[in-house]
């Protein structure tokens, strides 16, 4: 399809910069599977599930993968800044890094600035190799929990580039951007759709007869980035790995077989369950990574609600939510979002979505 087709004007007010308080009392735009619009907060998510139906959270946790430091070992000793995407073994990563034009294959970059040190001294990493667009991998001078420990001391986090261009990270962005489903270590982005959950909230779902299961996918920077070919069939999609056990796939298959729903949070919650179903819906255990890439006409086999937030003009994941509830539909949603004064992307308002109906 044309990339165009999923652009949109999205005026600058209308971009959040730090997430509603408390975090259920974000708006919630409704889109029901005939095409209706409600606004309402999610808050209110319990009153529009049913019992039986199935909540899919994701429950990994954002890791301070920003790192700032300079080349060394020439003339010259450029600033760098990368940020980690994907762990490669216990001492490898890959990253996106700036300027990347001052780095070649074989070069070492320290990291580290004004003054701060990890506890084992600098981190220093080689360029292994060079990529496309300023992706490199890195092999760090540090192996498996000492590694860890060097990137959480030096690190910050990640903030998306439409909040980061606005503002600098600060203290307050080490809770704001993690979800309170947060346990396993390895994303360098939230997935955000989980931002808008409270304990109190995860109890009115569970008294409604909802039940929440967790798996895992570690969302990439590839997550913030637009499609920038003319047609969808040329975007080539950043791998991710996850993960659901054999238990929260028997529990979701044998839900929905008594009639109930599975509800994503997130696009990356549902990007995952799709890329682990089989043709006829059943859900299998999953430990890879993923690739998927959902664009209209795609067939959803075992996702029946997505809970989302507002997404990027031309991103994937606008793509995404037109597939699941139709282009038009979502046209016509985002033109209300706008203009009902909604906020959009990570720290931004929700959106409900009931699969439309299959012609």
């Amino acid at each position: 399809m044309r990339t165009d087709l999923f652009d949109f004007e999205l005026p600058a007010a209308n971009i959040a910069l730090r997430p509603a308080s408390p975090r259920d009392s974000a708006r919630m735009l409704v889109v029901r599977s005939d095409g209706g619009l409600l606004d309402r907060v999610v808050g209110e998510l319990p009153q529009w599930l049913e019992p039986g139906d199935q909540l899919v959270v994701n429950d990994t946790k954002v890791i301070p993968a920003q790192l700032k430091g300079r080349r060394i070992g020439r003339d010259t000793e450029p600033k760098i800044e990368a940020t980690l995407i994907k762990r490669l073994d216990g001492s490898r990563w890959q990253a996106l890094v700036k300027p990347a034009k001052k780095l070649a294959a074989g070069d070492v970059v320290r990291f580290g600035h004004e003054g701060r040190v990890c506890l084992l001294g600098h981190l220093d990493a080689e360029v292994e190799r060079k990529g496309e667009d300023g992706e490199v991998t890195l092999s760090f001078s540090f192996h498996g929990p000492a590694l860890d420990q060097a990137i959480s001391d030096l690190g910050s986090p990640p903030l998306p580039p439409y909040i980061a261009s606005k503002r600098a990270p600060d203290e307050r962005d080490a809770t704001d951007y993690q979800t309170m489903f947060a346990a396993n270590e390895g994303a360098v982005a939230a997935p955000t759709a989980g931002l808008h959950f409270t304990a109190p909230l995860e109890k009115a779902l569970r008294e409604r007869g909802i039940a929440i299961h967790r798996v895992t996918l570690h969302v990439g920077a590839g997550t913030f980035l637009p499609v920038k070919v003319d047609d969808t069939s040329g975007h080539r999609m950043h791998a991710e790995w996850g993960a659901i056990s054999r238990e929260t796939a028997a529990a979701l298959n044998a839900a929905r077989a008594k009639g109930g729903r599975i509800v994503a949070v997130g696009t990356t919650s549902l990007r995952l369950l799709e890329s682990a179903a089989a043709e006829d819906g059943t859900i299998q255990p999953f430990d890879a990574d993923t690739a998927i890439f959902i664009t209209p006409g795609y067939r959803f086999r075992a996702v029946d609600v997505l809970l989302t937030n507002f997404h990027l003009p031309r991103s994937t994941l606008f793509m995404l939510v037109a597939a699941f509830s139709g282009l038009e539909t979502m046209q016509r949603a985002y033109a209300h979002a706008i203009g009902s004064g909604y906020r959009f992307y990570s720290y931004g308002d929700a959106c409900l979505m009931f699969r439309q109906a299959e012609s």
